[in-house]
């Protein structure tokens, strides 16, 4: 029973701590520092080694400016603890004080203390390090590698660098961290990825570039190009990646699956020259038929987004003769799943592109090749216009692959396909949950459909106008180009000054450019530019019409203004760092 009741006892004065130290924590947060100062000295009377409740009432005497009392518990402190830390703490009170001197004194007794005793530098470089005391923290690192040279603290320092503003020292000291312990290198290229988006200085990614090519030349080493491929792809310059990955194959073949996925990164960006040159690369340099039957579904997907009726028919050729060559196996799925798409959408011929999938899903396949056919058939139903049944196979993908990346694009199909229904209702309940999606293109797909449902019930309940668009997108969906292109004009004719107008004239502008008709897009984006400047379309039309100037037109001179109004008046676009990037490459800029 004494057990027991000790054992009550003993929780319920943890609970009490744990309340009191939530209010005191609640003061402090809120500038009540005199009410907080109360709390943490109670909390410091019942756990008097606890050095947080410590260094809250040492700053809560601070913030009242007791700076003797502060003083005076700070002394007496090290007297007892002897904690080398605590000179950094007094030398501080002394600073906030104007006391210059004194402060310096403190500081270089606690750098005197790593002299001694190296491990100190942790609890002392930390404590400079809160007090944004950067040069002090430095100089404590710096001290403990020559007291022990087994010591390393690059990282550290590094990021200390960068808060001096010293960037090439910080360049330097963080990349002879990764070449030394290559297992930090994603937290090295995060904190580097984070100045490389920064506008102020557009000389940070040149004197990087420079830096690993340096090392590159001297070394010899692939680490150092594979590095530099890095840089390329945050920078969205594929070719040179592509130049960099090609160096790291002639001394290590093995890496020839990074040159394949450097391609279908090329392919997402629209960097279709750059892509067509790596993925022909891998073709004349591999015999793995996965990487053969890879790189050709790629280029011929490419032909496929960018074909024209005339098109049609070596395209036809091209995928029969493929499918020939490489047989009809597992290893094939993604070239079948491109004939019966190619099939459905752009011959129209639906029976054949269901028959294809049907016994390739009867194939010995994995799971997550079953739910890959399963989608395209499912998007082939959709395309006939069988919408419960696409339903039922998106569903069975969305239960069968939970949690993973494909139920997830399922389920936007699901709620797609509602709103291809016009039940807005259930569709805007799915994109909701969806706008939190693990993938950041679902989440934004969602995320767009959620916002052009909402904003298009507000002014219309009964969604007039909205009924006939999501119609004009089935339209879209079906390849029905023309159809489309004739629904959504017959929109703004009898919705006109109504929300959806802008929408409508965005998707106008994206068939016109489909089509080759960059004259009719730019004007229609225009028309957005002019006057729906509050619109939250108003960064795509910007960027859509920069990029036809600069890549179909080349007319630079036209875009640079476009790209530069995206960079100042549109920062949260998802279009701001291509621009950026496309802007300061036409602007003739060297730190590319």
């Amino acid at each position: 029973m004494k057990k027991f009741l000790a054992i009550v006892l003993l929780f319920v004065t943890i609970s009490v701590s744990a309340q009191n130290e939530q209010l005191a924590n609640n003061y402090f947060d809120r500038g009540e520092f005199d009410k907080a100062l109360v709390s943490y000295e109670e909390l410091l009377k019942s756990q008097e080694g606890n050095s947080n409740y410590f260094q809250r009432v040492i700053e809560c005497y601070q913030q009242l400016q007791q700076f003797d009392k502060a003083e005076s518990a700070l002394e007496k402190r090290i007297d007892k603890y002897k904690q080398s830390t605590l000179l950094v703490e007094l030398g501080y009170n002394y600073q906030l004080q104007k006391n210059q001197d004194k402060a310096t004194k403190q500081y270089n007794q606690a750098i005197e203390k790593i002299k001694k005793n190296a491990t100190d530098v942790y609890g002392i470089a930390y404590a400079f390090e809160r007090k944004s005391l950067v040069d002090y923290a430095l100089l404590a690192y710096k001290t403990a590698v020559e007291k022990e040279p087994k010591l390393s603290f690059n990282f550290q320092m590094a990021v200390l660098y960068g808060q001096q503003g010293n960037k090439d020292l910080m360049i330097d000291t963080f990349l002879n961290e990764a070449y030394v312990n290559p297992q930090n290198l994603p937290l090295i290229q995060n904190q580097l990825s984070r100045f490389m988006t920064e506008e102020v200085d557009a000389s940070f990614n040149d004197s990087l570039k420079k830096a690993l090519l340096i090392r590159a030349q001297k070394t010899q080493d692939i680490f150092w190009n594979d590095f530099l491929s890095w840089l390329f792809i945050q920078q969205k310059e594929y070719g040179k990646a592509f130049i960099q990955q090609k160096a790291i194959y002639k001394r290590n073949p093995d890496s020839f699956s990074n040159i394949v996925s450097l391609g279908q990164m090329a392919i997402e960006d629209n960097d279709q020259d750059s892509a067509q040159e790596i993925l022909t690369f891998v073709l004349q340099n591999t015999k793995d038929l996965e990487l053969l039957i890879e790189a050709h579904s790629y280029l011929i997907q490419m032909k496929i987004d960018h074909a024209t009726d005339k098109d049609y028919v070596p395209i036809t050729a091209e995928l029969d003769a493929l499918i020939k060559e490489f047989g009809v196996s597992p290893y094939t799925l993604s070239l079948l799943k491109l004939q019966a798409q190619f099939n459905a959408f752009n011959l129209n011929n639906p029976e054949k592109g269901k028959a294809i999938l049907k016994s390739a899903m009867e194939m010995p396949i994995n799971r997550y090749q079953l739910a890959d056919a399963k989608m395209e058939l499912a998007d082939i139903l959709l395309f006939e216009e069988k919408l419960n049944q696409a339903l039922l196979y998106y569903s069975q993908v969305n239960e069968d692959m939970s949690g993973d990346v494909i139920g997830q694009e399922a389920s936007l199909k699901t709620a797609k396909t509602s709103y291809f229904k016009t039940d807005f209702e259930w569709a805007s309940h799915q994109l909701k949950v969806l706008k939190s999606a693990s993938s950041q293109l679902i989440a934004n797909d969602a995320l767009d459909l959620f916002l052009l449902i909402s904003d298009n019930t507000v002014e219309d309940s009964l969604q007039v106008a909205l009924k006939k668009f999501a119609r004009a997108d089935f339209l879209l969906y079906q390849n029905k180009k023309k159809e489309a292109l004739l629904q959504f004009q017959l929109i703004l004719k009898e919705h006109k000054g109504e929300d959806i107008e802008a929408v409508t004239l965005l998707r106008i502008g994206k068939i016109y450019e489909k089509q080759g008709d960059f004259v009719n897009a730019l004007g229609t984006y225009d028309e957005i530019i002019k006057k729906y400047k509050e619109s939250i379309y108003i960064d795509e039309a910007l960027y859509f019409s920069a990029e036809i100037y600069n890549i179909q037109l080349k007319d630079t001179e036209k875009a640079k203004p476009l790209y530069e109004e995206m960079i100042f008046k549109h920062e949260d676009s998802i279009y701001f760092v291509d621009s950026r990037n496309k802007y300061r490459k036409l602007r003739g800029d060297t730190n590319l």
